[in-house]
């Protein structure tokens, strides 16, 4: 599989090549912003690593970039920085996991396998219809009853998620691991403050709600 590593220290940036090269990926590497950009905007890659703490445009300002830009490519964010808030920082932003420096390459490895067997845009239906609300995935857009509905990135998401399981209770710990990439509880109410700007903008002034909270178990969206 083909890569592209955004970079800027020459060392890590070499020994991350030589892992992930001797694991039969192909990879491409460059070591400013704009030139990540450019590079992911032209070529044809099947996962992008990011560092967040380049200088000057850094990884998390190109990934907003290139989500922007509607380029769908799993992404995987390297960054020093391990608080919590900084990883969902960057997973709002478009991240698809998040990988603390320093890490060993079997981890590195592991996580650009795991994030190169998700579907395709291809395989998955575009558009999704739950009552009077359609979401497309491709356009990003989500429309209740003709009337369109902003969202950010991670609040996208959680309704896409919630979507692909209508009419099923999704707990918490799906969510974590599904729409966070958190195989830990971080012990924050990040769910349930993005569920309640979420519901906000899905439910509120339509009449009918169509995201419920399922008691002791998670929550549900049912047409």
């Amino acid at each position: 599989m083909k890569l592209l590593l955004l970079e800027d220290d020459d060392a890590t940036r070499t020994q991350a090549m030589r892992q992930l090269a001797a694991a039969g990926h192909v990879v491409e590497a460059c070591a400013t912003g704009p030139d990540a950009i450019f590079m992911a905007t032209q070529g044809d890659y099947g996962v992008l690593i990011l560092d967040r703490m380049v200088p000057g445009l850094d990884g998390l300002s190109v990934l907003k970039a290139l989500r922007a830009a509607g380029v769908r490519t799993p992404a995987l964010l390297l960054t020093a920085m391990d608080g919590i808030d900084d990883r969902v920082e960057g997973l709002e932003a478009g991240a698809d996991d998040y990988l603390v420096k320093p890490f060993a390459a079997a981890e590195l490895i592991a996580r650009v396998n795991a994030l190169s067997r998700r579907p395709p845009m291809s395989d998955t239906t575009v558009t999704a219809t739950v009552g009077d609300l359609t979401i497309d995935r491709v356009k990003r857009t989500v429309t209740r009853a003709g009337q369109r509905i902003d969202l950010q990135a991670q609040e996208f998401k959680l309704l896409d998620y919630l979507i692909q399981h209508s009419g099923e209770v999704v707990t918490r710990t799906m969510l974590l691991e599904n729409v966070w990439s958190f195989h830990f509880d971080p012990q924050t109410n990040v769910i349930e403050s993005h569920m309640s700007r979420l519901r906000a903008k899905v439910d509120r002034g339509f009449g009918r709600d169509l995201i419920q909270t399922v008691r002791g178990a998670g929550y549900r969206i049912d047409g």
